[in-house]
């Protein structure tokens, strides 16, 4: 993240997957479950900053596998709210998504939005969002929620549509793409994001929530098609399969409130 205050910062990673150089970037690694107290113990002792990236994310795992989406973002999320009353954490953020808000055909969703999620993962996702919203309003804990729209970048993860695509076409082989591939997403670059999340750390309101949108809205046949043409691949590896169960149509955020905070994407 960019640091935009002016003294040290050191940083502990708690995560249940294992990360190796992390060493090498000034970042501790504790390999740990959120859900787990003894571990999520460890990492938030002596921390003065809480920040939940912490999640299952990918939704056609959600839809074959919702337990496991409720343990880490919501009983995960619950685990650490208590421990940050338990050792007075100075504040504590909440990483969360624009699939909370459900689909929108027209405008942009703005913080005062209802939420309206659609698949297993979402639903977690705006279940972690209501507990931190409960634990800010019951305890008066110091608390924030950021709602990103799809990242993209480095090293991502290849269940996640574009460095899928990427890896398939490369190979020759079919890219599937959902229905009629007209599903829009607000695609940000991972560091705009990561600076947007910093940016509401350091200068948003506790209790409040925080859009962090890209501006880039294309459907998923558009993405495609991009990465088809710079890798020099024929639209013909494009195969259309049956729609995913509970498909939201389009996500999009106003980030303006963020914005004014001194953000913008770079990227």
């Amino acid at each position: 993240m960019t640091n935009t205050i002016n003294k040290p910062i050191k940083i502990l990673d708690i995560d249940n997957i294992t990360i190796k150089k992390l060493e090498e970037n000034n970042i501790n690694f504790i390999k740990g479950d959120i859900a787990d107290e003894k571990k999520a113990s460890e990492a938030m002792k002596d921390a003065d900053y809480v920040v939940n990236f912490a999640a299952e994310t990918h939704v056609d795992k959600s839809i074959n596998d919702p337990a496991s989406f409720v343990k880490s973002d919501v009983l995960g999320t619950q685990n650490l709210l208590e421990l940050v009353r338990k050792f007075d954490v100075e504040k504590y953020i909440q990483i969360s998504t624009d699939e909370v808000y459900g689909s929108i055909l027209e405008g942009s969703f703005k913080e005062t939005d209802n939420i309206d999620p659609s698949s297993p993962y979402s639903a977690s996702k705006a279940g972690g969002d209501l507990l931190v919203n409960a634990y800010y309003k019951t305890y008066g804990i110091p608390v924030m929620i950021t709602r990103s729209s799809n990242n993209f970048g480095p090293r991502q993860f290849p269940e996640k549509l574009i460095p899928l695509f990427i890896l398939k076409a490369l190979h020759d082989e079919k890219l599937p793409v959902y229905g009629d591939g007209k599903n829009v997403r607000d695609w940000i670059y991972v560091e705009d994001n990561c600076a947007g999340v910093d940016t509401v750390l350091h200068k948003g309101k506790i209790g409040e929530v925080s859009n962090i949108g890209g501006g880039n809205e294309k459907n998923n046949l558009e993405i495609t098609k991009l990465i088809l043409e710079k890798l020099g691949k024929p639209e013909s590896l494009i195969e259309h399969v049956k729609d995913r169960l509970g498909h939201d149509r389009r996500y999009s955020l106003d980030a303006s409130k963020t914005k004014k905070l001194g953000w913008e994407p770079k990227w």
